[in-house]
């Protein structure tokens, strides 16, 4: 804290507005000058060197002339108190004192991995139960989404659900088609991890992109299953292995149109192009893992799930001939 004792600079005729002006022209980069060359532009700063303007004892090596022509030491009248320092405004949120702390991201950061360092930084400096911190701006909008990305995908999942269990009219079968969805999310973490992505609200996008996407392929084969059991009266076991030998090319295209329609996004630079990758790398590593898997899972669920529906509900079961027992009933007749 500075202050001047006006009382000693008026008793050797100095103005307070003098004062300043020396301190300014010690420290405030005052231009005086400006000088003009064929090729460049220079301006005169008038300041004291810079390793001075830190240094208290400054002010013992300015000094002021006075109106009788006096020069006098500028530490005369100008005293400096280190220890007595206030803010000059105070902060508040909520009613409480409050401290903003601003902060940037280095290069190849993600800001859930700068979050979670200033979390960290929080914990070992050891603050105190009454100190209340919380993220403003952009982090505060990252924490936000992420707080609600499970419930959307829980959402997104139970609709699937409902929608599938209206159609073949089960409450099991629809659970066979919903087991191809872990392992997709499986796949997109796996490949975000590998490449060094953080799971970013771009990349929960795509995972939700995933759920619609691979129930497909439990969808083509569950579905010819269920009409070759109703239909030609097959068992559980032939129908669902037709399904996978007849369902197998149309399952490899849908999903490498989809897989290769990702790949742009994933290998894709230019501007904005560090937005559109974790999309890419999620779509890509989930569609290829599910593929792989969904394709031995699918069929072994399904059986269970068909084992489990007839000991839900036999009477069901014996309930709903097949379109072969019935044409083989009317022929009879």
């Amino acid at each position: 804290m500075l202050t001047i004792d006006r009382d000693a600079a008026a008793r050797f005729g100095i103005q307070p507005q003098v004062i300043d002006d020396t301190l300014y022209d010690a420290i405030g980069q005052r231009q005086v000058t400006q000088y003009f060359t064929q090729v460049n532009t220079y301006k005169l700063i008038m300041e004291v060197t810079p390793s001075q303007q830190g240094d208290l004892a400054v002010l013992n090596k300015l000094f002021v002339k006075s109106n009788t022509g006096q020069v006098v030491p500028l530490s005369t009248f100008v005293k400096v108190d280190s220890t007595r320092v206030a803010p000059l405004s105070i902060s508040h949120q909520m009613q409480f004192p409050a401290v903003t702390l601003s902060f940037n991201l280095a290069q190849g950061v993600a800001l859930g991995q700068a979050v979670d360092a200033v979390n960290n930084a929080m914990r070992e400096i050891g603050t105190p139960v009454s100190l209340q911190s919380s993220f403003q701006g952009t982090a505060q909008a990252f924490q936000s989404s992420l707080a609600s990305q499970p419930y959307l995908i829980a959402a997104a999942i139970i609709t699937v659900y409902i929608i599938l269990g209206i159609l073949y009219e089960s409450y099991i079968l629809p659970l066979t088609i919903l087991s191809t969805i872990p392992s997709a999310g499986v796949g997109a973490i796996l490949m975000l991890m590998i490449f060094h992505y953080d799971l970013s609200v771009i990349a929960i996008i795509g995972v939700i992109l995933l759920i619609g996407i691979v129930k497909k392929n439990g969808i083509m084969m569950v579905d010819f299953a269920i009409n070759a059991e109703r239909r030609d009266g097959e068992t559980p076991f032939n129908a669902i292995r037709q399904a996978c030998l007849l369902r197998f090319r149309p399952i490899i295209m849908t999903t490498m149109a989809a897989l290769l329609s990702g790949l742009p996004l994933m290998l894709g630079h230019g501007s904005g192009s560090e937005l559109r990758r974790p999309l890419g790398y999620a779509m890509v590593g989930g569609l290829a893992l599910s593929q792989i898997l969904t394709l031995y899972t699918t069929p072994v669920i399904y059986l269970y799930m068909e084992r489990l529906q007839r000991l839900i509900s036999p009477r069901r079961a014996r309930t709903m001939p097949s379109l072969a027992d019935k044409m083989g009933g009317a022929a009879a007749d």
